[in-house]
């Protein structure tokens, strides 16, 4: 596939493309906060009226988690523990710690679900499916049901993360397994494949039906193309619509040093949130978005320079955010106990980077966008900070935890998992 063959999708409103951006001239993204203070027991830095708990600790690389009507925690493991790939986690005493842990499920993974009676899980090959009792229990958990099985894994952006709707589909990333579709991955003036092979299997979102058993690539359909890696999704309710947040293409500057310099590398592409519908195509491998000129770049690796566009039928990101900071989780919130501003909002957990050097790494936080009528209404913002426990990080595994997954509890509190040293935090707000 050709630049210039891009299959035709829907352009998001200009007006709501950018407003995500802060107009403070420096055009690159930044956020405008509000002013953030320091929690005491947990060291992160959250607005005023918040509070934040530790509710459990050391579950080892714990990613994306779901909560129950009744409370109960189900968290998806990216390695054993114990054997197991999914804990359970449950207050019964009501301190506001977990007391009770339980696992199950022999597979290791990164999504995590709940549909009505039904908890979804996956490993980075398939999606199972268990029931859950009337008080949020799992019923089968060592015989799930195979939902999806045979995706692909070639062990480079693996995870599978998934989300429903409310029409009995589920959505499956299936992360491309490379960094920019190079006849020799990553490897310096090696060319852009064309058409890219990955996009058969690969380098999208996959839709099947959630209640079938068995299924296969056969059985679904590609429901977007064109995105490198997506690990947080969600389903916005209020515009009916799947939402999802790419992770950007690395190493311009080692791949292309002629083009890009190392602060250029080290900010670019911008990691985009996009607004998608079937059939949809967000223009991987061939182009990338650069915040700071607004467009969609065509790609070195096809011909591009650093200025060239391309993608012109591609889909626009409605937010664009900073280069490198792994956005791992998408929520709305649809709860009640926060302020009105966060309603049908969207919250990110950013990961971390590594691919800023020699600048420092940055992400390590949640960030929340506001929404409107489905669409991003205001300048996105740095909702928690500090997990990473220093500023002056550069490396990854300097960060003392990495946020990765993000849900809503039964009473509208926000959990933020961290992956780094398997810890789960529980948001809420107190008023101020």
């Amino acid at each position: 596939m050709k630049k210039t063959m891009f299959r035709a999708c829907a352009l998001v409103v200009a007006v709501s493309v950018f407003s995500g951006f802060r107009d403070n001239g420096k055009n690159d993204g930044t956020p405008g906060n509000e002013q953030l203070v320091m929690q005491k027991e947990t060291g992160l830095k959250i607005p005023t009226g918040f509070d934040a708990t530790v509710v459990a600790e050391n579950l080892g690389t714990a990613r994306h988690l779901v909560v129950t009507p009744k409370g109960k925690i189900y968290v998806k493991l990216a390695k054993l523990k114990d054997g197991k790939g999914i804990a359970m986690l449950e207050d019964t005493n009501g301190d506001g710690k977990v007391d009770q842990q339980k696992f199950f499920g022999d597979f290791v993974g990164t999504g995590i679900t709940i549909k009505g009676n039904y908890l979804y899980a996956s490993s980075n090959e398939e999606v199972f499916r268990y029931t859950l009792n009337a008080n949020g229990e799992v019923t089968n958990p060592d015989k799930p049901e195979k939902i999806v099985t045979g995706l692909i894994n070639r062990h480079q952006h693996e995870s599978k993360s998934i989300v429903l709707d409310n029409n009995g589909n589920l959505y499956v990333n299936i992360g491309a397994y490379s960094n920019a579709c190079q006849e020799k991955d990553r490897t310096k003036g090696s060319k852009g494949m064309t058409p890219c092979p990955i996009l058969d299997s690969a380098g999208g979102i996959w839709q099947f039906k959630a209640s079938v058993l068995n299924q296969t690539y056969g059985n679904g359909v590609r429901y977007a193309t064109g995105l490198r890696n997506v690990v947080g999704l969600d389903w916005n309710t209020a515009s009916n619509e799947l939402f999802v947040m790419q992770h950007g293409r690395d190493q311009l500057f080692q791949l292309y040093p002629d083009m890009y310099d190392a602060k250029k590398s080290a900010e670019l592409p911008a990691e985009t949130m996009y607004a998608v519908k079937k059939g949809d195509d967000c223009g991987w491998p061939y182009v990338y978005y650069d915040q700071f000129q607004k467009k969609k770049i065509l790609a070195p690796e096809y011909g591009g320079d650093g200025k060239k566009t391309g993608g012109e039928k591609a889909l626009d990101p409605v937010v664009a955010f900073p280069g490198h900071m792994a956005p791992n989780g998408l929520l709305f919130y649809t709860g009640s106990m926060f302020p009105a501003k966060y309603k049908n909002g969207a919250f990110i957990a950013f990961h971390g980077s590594w691919n800023r050097a020699p600048e420092k790494q940055k992400g390590y936080f949640v960030a929340f966008v506001p929404f409107k009528n489905g669409k991003p209404s205001g300048e996105w913002e740095i909702f928690a900070d500090n997990f990473a426990g220093t500023e002056d990080l550069q490396s990854p595994g300097q960060a003392q935890h990495r946020p990765c997954g993000l849900a809503q509890g039964p009473d509208g509190a926000l959990y933020v998992s961290d992956d780094a040293k398997g810890t789960i935090y529980k948001i809420t707000y107190k008023g101020k």
